[in-house]
């Protein structure tokens, strides 16, 4: 199966159409994300006025949401395993539909909160699901192109939510914002709706003992059914191998093996970096940062911000188009380099900006360039690729669980860093907290560059082996 996925890496492989429309399906659910990312940049503005609310309170608002996400993504793997993975995509929708009428709904600041709360378990469970089920039944040929769309969705939601917050900008304050987060409900219906005509992921019908529906599944996501009959028996041989020691799941993800010990550190180390790139906490303040480099239109605020979302959502389409393509790793190092002097550069034209009563065209044009191509790079590298990778490199028997690990990881880091961010600014600037951050993308293309293998064009199965060295292969009777 390697031999014979080596040619097709040199042109772009041919999308197996129901899979990709089982990928999309699945993907859309991270619009949630996406809209509450974009659409919260711009409404807490106007929360801040109408609410009367502190810099403290407004990164308790942002980043509550990210923080009571880790529940939903430490429970999702169970779940998952539980229910299947297409149940657990309608219980993340749903639960975000009920977190954003509280949210559309909520007379004061307290309500608004455990609207975040509600919502940000939704988030959890869907950023978890998603990749894994699109992992799962994805080819391996094009997994990389069809496990990116989460992020492409993301991109479309953060995209979406910048568009209606200049939509409803010209509203009073005490009604635009209530709508800007109660809107989220709508494509909650859909996506809960849509995911029901989705077939349940080949690899969780093994493991509960149902092949022949797998095998069903895999024939109309294969390219033939020998094809489909490989992949099943590579999906059977890799449930059949036992545990160490006839450990449970949790019990050996806590006391790793060698190889597994690899996969951990690098599942949790890229979704530990793509979170303390700060880039979500950038694009959540993106308004604030323009707004102290001189941009003060409210109207031009929220217009800067379209274009922002416009040019990350076609950089991550362009690198979801090419990861099957040139390979995970070429990417991930060339995105997290670019994030590294894009940041240097928004942190110099920040710094320039700070004391200066005139603001000169140039150093406001640098910022606002530095923060295009941040999102930009970010995008083309660690965006989709974290999703990718986490979803891609856990052996079946661990992936719900060793996935929602990383993922919790993600948003832990992500509540401390939106949580953060405003009042680290306010002690340091702007312009340090970008020089900081640039500093985190040099660690990580230096973590990257030595401990994440290549995986493109490799069968689910066959990635586990990646990370095995000698020892590993002698003790599971390899050579």
């Amino acid at each position: 199966m390697e031999e014979e996925s080596l040619p097709q890496k040199r042109r772009l492989p041919r999308l197996n159409k129901f899979a990709l429309a089982c990928a999309l399906l699945a993907s859309t659910n991270s619009i949630l994300l996406g809209y509450d990312i974009g659409v919260m940049s711009g409404a807490a503005l106007f929360i801040r006025e109408n609410l009367k609310l502190s810099s403290v309170e407004v990164e308790i608002l942002v980043g509550s949401l990210n923080v009571f996400s880790l529940i939903g993504s430490l429970a999702s793997g169970k779940t998952s395993d539980l229910i299947g993975r297409r149940y657990t995509i309608v219980l993340a929708a749903a639960t975000f539909f009920i977190g954003a009428l509280l949210m559309g709904l909520a007379p004061s600041y307290p309500y608004l909160i455990s609207g975040r709360m509600v919502a940000g378990i939704g988030v959890g469970y869907s950023l978890m699901i998603a990749p894994v089920y699109t992992a799962e039944v994805s080819p391996a040929v094009t997994r990389g192109f069809l496990t990116s769309l989460p992020e492409v969705f993301i991109n479309v939601g953060i995209l979406l939510g910048y568009v209606v917050n200049l939509s409803l900008s010209g509203l009073p304050s005490r009604y635009n914002w209530r709508l800007m987060l109660g809107l989220a409900a709508v494509p909650a219906v859909g996506i809960a709706a849509g995911v029901m005509f989705m077939p349940e992921s080949p690899r969780w019908l093994v493991m509960k003992g149902k092949v022949n529906e797998a095998k069903r599944v895999l024939r109309s996501t294969s390219a033939s059914d020998q094809e489909a009959e490989i992949r099943l028996d590579e999906i059977a041989a890799a449930q059949d191998s036992p545990s160490p020691a006839g450990h449970g799941v949790w019990r050996e993800l806590l006391c790793p093996s060698r190889a597994l010990r690899r996969i951990l550190v690098a599942a949790i180390g890229i979704n530990f970096f793509m979170q303390a790139s700060g880039n979500d906490a950038v694009v959540y303040y993106t308004p604030l940062v323009f707004k102290a480099a001189g941009v003060h239109n409210r109207k031009g605020l929220m217009g800067v911000t379209v274009i922002m979302g416009i040019t990350k959502t076609m950089f991550v389409l362009i690198s979801a188009l090419f990861l099957d393509h040139y390979g995970r790793r070429p990417l991930l190092l060339l995105g997290t380099t670019g994030m590294a002097v894009s940041l240097a550069g928004l942190g110099l034209g920040s710094k320039f900006l700070e004391h200066r009563a005139q603001k000169p065209m140039w150093a406001i044009a640098l910022c606002v360039v530095g923060v295009c191509a941040d999102v930009s790079f970010f995008s083309i590298g660690l965006g989709p690729i974290t999703w990718v990778y986490s979803s891609e490199i856990f052996p079946t028997r661990l992936r719900a669980q060793g996935t929602a690990i990383a993922v919790s990881v993600n948003r832990l880091v992500s509540g401390v860093v939106s949580m953060t961010f405003l009042t680290v600014s306010e002690k340091i600037s702007f312009g340090g907290t970008f020089f900081v951050l640039a500093g985190v993308m040099v660690v990580a293309t230096v973590y990257f560059y030595f401990l994440l293998p290549e995986t493109s064009g490799k069968s689910l199965e066959e990635i586990g082996e990646l990370f095995e060295d000698q020892e590993d292969r002698i003790a599971r009777g390899g050579k």
